[in-house]
């Protein structure tokens, strides 16, 4: 396993299925993906730049796409939402659409794809 599948493993319930699945469909999207960590964070990386994380904190669970632009390009979809220009947050009861994740997981990558061939 990787960190990332080492940390949702001592996740419980909800928590736990959410975080996964999330991470499920980064690596589905985005193949090359591999796990490491990024700004301290278990995280899904692509190209050797942080892709995205997802955490449990205590009242809710954040999606970190390591991107202001991201978040900004998104920002209409993210009404019921809290979330600033780094994480998006939500709660099991609550959870973003998955093609919310696959947009915010598919910018993430293009963005990537495009630093790298600078």
């Amino acid at each position: 396993m990787g960190e990332m599948q080492d940390y949702i493993a001592r996740l419980e319930g909800a928590e736990r299925e959410l975080v996964e699945r999330i991470r499920a469909r980064a690596v589905e999207l985005v193949p090359d993906a591999t796990e490491g960590m990024s700004y301290g964070m278990p995280a899904l990386r692509y190209r050797d730049s942080p892709l995205l994380s997802v955490m449990s904190a205590k009242d809710h669970i954040g999606l970190y796409p390591f991107s202001p632009t991201v978040v900004s390009a998104v920002e209409g979809e993210l009404e019921g939402y809290s979330w600033s220009k780094g994480t998006i947050r939500f709660t099991a009861e609550h959870p973003l659409p998955d093609a919310l994740v696959d947009l915010i997981v598919e910018l993430r990558r293009d963005e990537i794809d495009a630093a790298k061939q600078r």
